[in-house]
């Protein structure tokens, strides 16, 4: 007897296989709610660009005491004349306090104006010592070419990835792997992305670093799934498709749900650190990236194998259909 045969008959199946294939509606389902909630997020709490992608100001100061972000944000509003946002922070050369004052304007600052603000704010705030650290415009077409690359990379990113799945996984229909990987991977970028809109966060360059995290670590579960696939086909040649995916993710389910963990629950810690050092700037990372990573989890188990299950058998039937018909 050969070895291939050998391990042919050696196939060790799970104690339990659970039907992952006969979760169409749920992933459909998923899908749907994702959506609804994006869209009312979008519609009740509205979507902001931050500053680098719609261009505007940035003023940082520093200050001695302790300073009401709230009323220095009234005051500056006055005279901008838009919405404006005070963050507090701390120099990494002197460690000293700091206040970064960001406000949408097409004609940037000038040095007049920029004069009268740093007047008026040490007028309001005698006891505060308020010298001016840093000044920065971005202009609103700076900030679209920006959205323009970050949107290319993502976009840039799925081809190389379908391309990858294509040629590795050719010999169990790679194109159509691909495709659906990347399905599964707009589901977890619309999670991260509705996660942003809901909390009430700027779209800012986290949420590029949040896609592209994403973007790899929800891929590669997919791939650690699909190689299960692949290695199951030489095992188990008479297995139906369905049977196939079910037995290859039941045997990558406790994988995938450590790695989560761990991963997930480290973006937890710094979640709370971030919440309980007061750097909300970190929020609009940690938070999205934490939702993203839960739906990753669930997309390379579900999503993926199940949705190209789907097409494949569609396909099958089809052809059945048309050799039928002759």
């Amino acid at each position: 007897m050969s070895k291939k045969n050998t391990q042919k008959e050696n196939v060790t199946l799970p104690k339990k296989v659970y039907n992952f294939c006969s979760k169409k509606k749920l992933i459909l389902g998923v899908v749907i709610a994702v959506i609804v909630v994006f869209i009312a997020g979008a519609i009740i709490r509205g979507i902001h660009l931050a500053i680098e992608f719609k261009g505007g100001t940035l003023i940082t100061y520093t200050y001695q005491g302790d300073i009401n972000t709230n009323d220095v944000a009234s005051n500056v509003k006055d005279i901008v004349g838009s919405s404006v946002i005070v963050r507090k922070g701390e120099s990494l050369d002197s460690g000293g306090k700091q206040i970064t004052i960001s406000f949408t304007s097409e004609e940037g600052l000038t040095a007049d104006r920029q004069t009268e603000l740093t007047s008026t704010l040490r007028e309001k705030f005698p006891d505060n010592a308020l010298e001016i650290y840093d000044s920065n415009d971005v202009s609103p077409t700076s900030g679209h070419e920006f959205l323009l690359k970050c949107f290319i990379a993502v976009l840039f990113a799925a081809l190389i990835v379908i391309i990858y799945i294509a040629i590795r996984f050719r010999n169990i229909g790679g194109w159509s792997a691909g495709v659906c990987s990347i399905f599964a991977l707009c589901l977890d970028l619309l999670v991260a992305f509705t996660t942003t809109v809901v909390c009430g966060f700027s779209i800012d360059s986290n949420i590029v670093a949040v896609f592209l995290t994403i973007l790899g670590y929800s891929i590669n579960n997919t791939i650690v799934i699909y190689d299960r696939i692949r290695e199951n086909r030489k095992l188990m040649p008479k297995a139906s498709l369905n049977e196939l995916i079910n037995v290859s993710c039941t045997q990558s389910l406790t994988r995938s749900i450590r790695t989560s963990v761990t991963t997930i629950g480290t973006m937890l810690i710094v979640t709370i650190v971030v919440l309980v050092t007061g750097y909300d700037s970190l929020l609009s990372f940690s938070v999205p990236l934490m939702m993203g990573l839960i739906s990753g989890t669930f997309s390379s188990l579900f999503v993926a194998p199940v949705t190209w299950s789907w097409w494949k058998n569609k396909k099958a039937k089809k052809e059945k259909e048309a050799k039928s018909s002759k």
